[in-house]
């Protein structure tokens, strides 16, 4: 079964629920997690100093909350009995779903479990999907768990502990 599974986290409910259905799958296989939390430069523009350069404050800022959630979620794999380790990736520049993949290739993974809102049309035409940039880009096979309603009351930073 699997030895190594991979599951990017941003602290969404539907980033939980990936986290959630990987302890399952680790628990039942007996598989190491690795927790990441990817730094993507294209979710804050606003952070442009005059050079356009991201401000130290803010690089600082996102640093500290991809900490935060991937300790959040190192807790949970770790309170469900999960050997599990977790890395923030700094990725400016670098799309989602490369940063993935390189961290499935260099860890050795044999799975990627990514949530996914579920947009269709112009919802994900405008967003682009980051579990479908994983997908085409990851060199091992992808599990993709879809969001489990009203992503609105959305809070990014509050995991739930599997079932």
């Amino acid at each position: 079964m699997y030895q190594r599974i991979l599951v990017p986290i941003d602290g969404s409910s539907t980033a939980n629920r990936a986290l959630t259905a990987a302890i399952e799958l680790a628990q039942q296989s007996g598989a190491r997690l690795r927790v990441v939390y990817v730094l993507e430069a294209s979710f804050y523009l606003g952070g442009y100093d005059m050079y356009g350069s991201y401000t130290d404050e803010l690089i600082k800022a996102m640093r500290t909350l991809g900490d935060s959630v991937v300790a959040d979620g190192l807790a949970i794999a770790k309170a469900a009995g999960v050997q599990a380790d977790c890395m923030v990736f700094d990725k400016f520049g670098e799309r989602l779903g490369d940063a993935v993949a390189n961290a499935a290739r260099l860890w050795n993974a044999d799975l990627v479990v990514v949530g996914t809102h579920g947009r269709r049309g112009i919802g994900r035409v405008m967003l682009g999907s980051g579990a479908e940039q994983i997908i085409r880009m990851s060199p091992v096979p992808v599990l993709v768990i879809r969001s489990g309603g009203d992503e609105s009351q959305d809070n990014h930073h509050n995991p739930k502990e599997p079932s």
